[in-house]
């Protein structure tokens, strides 16, 4: 059974920040990986392989902020909350995120969606950055940690997946988890507990992270004697349960239109918690294998669990798999936790492997063998870069769509006009709905949701007043005539 280093033990004392020379290697690896995460998401998308779930999503819910408004997005209407009618469904009623109101200065003076995709690599690349300069200066006998620690960071699979899948609003939780995570093994309590508040912001599940470091702060504070620290680590545990239980009891269900937390449902039942164990296990064992077995012996491995818990709790059996974007906040913790174990003389429990520089090569090793894997593994192929017919057909269809129309549109196809138009998903029964869309374009290949192209489309050829302007392989436009 995995044991987790309690609080208490083997206290390593704080180190002085190191000079500035020690950023070099980091901030390289940061950029490289800016970049290469930059053109990844940027060609995917341009290959219409991100969705209106969620990109789509998330890019009207930025839009919405840049024009002043309250995030909404007609696309999530597709799978609203039964007896709902509005055009827009309100997004703070779905997940709480008022974070991503920080991109809506941005996209208003670059209102393309693709703001987002390169917004969630510098996000990524600032805790990259971090991370490695809390190994560069809390491992000095070890001149390459900071590189090695950024470059295992950045290519670790919880990180992949989030860049590998469109972009979420959990890409903010990074930077200030590996800000608090490194205030915390500097003796600075109470800037690790400001920064650990600032997930109360990105999404709600994340107060209970934001809870127990504030108990890690506070116990760590009383065996340093840091009374303020002591407090501070207290008013971010004892705040952070409250503003979760506002959160999620009040502020959400003011905005759902049926008054309710949809997601409550899925977390808690017997399903969700005693099936699906094989997945679940190797979500664990990934999560070790990042860190050479290395995460369990720092207390911030505490930290991990409220994540771990409501995923392994869920009904839902996408969220119990390494493979999606929910692992990606475990990251700059695990890394962290790596850094603190290393410094308290941890070795990975590998045979042959005692060395000093062993506890690095391990989880960068790990890391580079899933590579292959990992969806930036794509930039390395020649069909990444090459436009298929049927990318051209896409692009061509969606070009023809006009500027300010209402438009019903696959999944596929959506992100690509959240800009200029107003998306609908298509799907049966919203074709008509008021007020009624003008233009469809869809992927008779798109899947998601399970038959709503098709049943799209069936309407649209039943209804007269539907005519075709385009159809090449597999993409088809339709105009509504006037």
């Amino acid at each position: 059974m995995l044991m987790i280093t309690t609080p208490g033990a083997t206290e390593a004392p704080a180190l002085r920040r190191p000079e500035a020379p020690s950023r070099t290697g980091p901030a390289l690896v940061a950029a490289v990986l800016f970049v290469l995460h930059c053109a990844f998401a940027l060609r995917n998308h341009a290959r219409f392989r991100t969705t209106g779930y969620d990109l789509g999503i998330f890019g009207q819910a930025v839009r919405s902020w840049a024009e002043g408004r309250l995030p909404a997005s007609e696309i999530r209407t597709a799978t609203a909350p039964a007896g709902f009618g509005g055009e827009a469904l309100p997004l703070l009623g779905d997940h709480f995120h008022p974070v991503l109101a920080l991109l809506g200065p941005v996209y208003r003076l670059v209102p393309h969606v693709e703001v987002l995709l390169v917004a969630q690599a510098a996000l990524v690349a600032v805790a990259v950055y971090v991370t490695g300069r809390t190994a560069r200066a809390h491992l000095p006998g070890r001149p390459f940690a900071g590189p090695l620690v950024g470059v295992a960071c950045g290519l670790a699979w919880g990180t992949q997946t989030l860049i590998g899948f469109d972009f979420h609003e959990v890409a903010f939780a990074l930077p200030p988890l590996a800000l608090a995570c490194r205030a915390y093994l500097d003796g600075r309590l109470r800037a690790a507990a400001w920064w650990a508040a600032a997930l109360l912001l990105v999404k709600e599940d994340l107060g209970a992270t934001a809870a127990v470091f504030g108990l890690l702060i506070a116990h760590r504070a009383r065996g340093l004697g840091d009374r303020r620290g002591r407090r501070a680590g207290w008013l971010l545990a004892g705040g952070s349960v409250l503003a979760a239980a506002l959160v999620l009891k009040v502020v959400i269900p003011a905005f759902a239109p049926d008054g309710r937390y949809l997601y409550a449902e899925q977390v808690g039942g017997a399903y969700g918690l005693l099936d699906g164990w094989p997945v679940k296990a190797l979500t664990v064992l990934a999560l070790l294998a990042v860190t050479g077995g290395l995460v369990v012996r720092s207390p911030l491995a505490w930290l991990l669990l409220p994540t771990l818990a409501w995923r392994f709790t869920s009904s839902v059996p996408s969220h119990w798999e390494p493979g999606l974007h929910y692992s990606a906040v475990l990251v700059p913790v695990a890394f962290a936790a790596l850094v603190d174990a290393v410094r308290r003389g941890a070795r990975p429990p590998v045979p042959g492997l005692r060395g000093a520089g062993a506890p690095l090569l391990v989880p960068l090793g790990a890391a580079l063998a899933l590579l292959p894997l990992q969806p930036t593994a794509q930039l390395a192929t020649p069909g990444f870069w090459r436009e298929s017919p049927r990318e051209a057909a896409a692009r061509a269809a969606v070009e023809l769509v006009p500027d300010g129309v209402r438009v019903a549109a696959s999944n596929t196809l959506a992100p690509h006009l959240t800009d200029r138009t107003v998306v609908r998903l298509a799907a049966p029964g919203l074709l008509d709905r008021d007020p009624a869309v003008e233009w469809l374009v869809a992927d008779r290949l798109d899947g998601f949701p399970a038959g709503a192209v098709d049943g799209a489309l069936r309407e649209a050829a039943a209804d007269p007043g539907w005519r075709v302007v385009r159809e090449e392989a597999g993409i088809v436009l339709l105009t509504r005539a006037r």
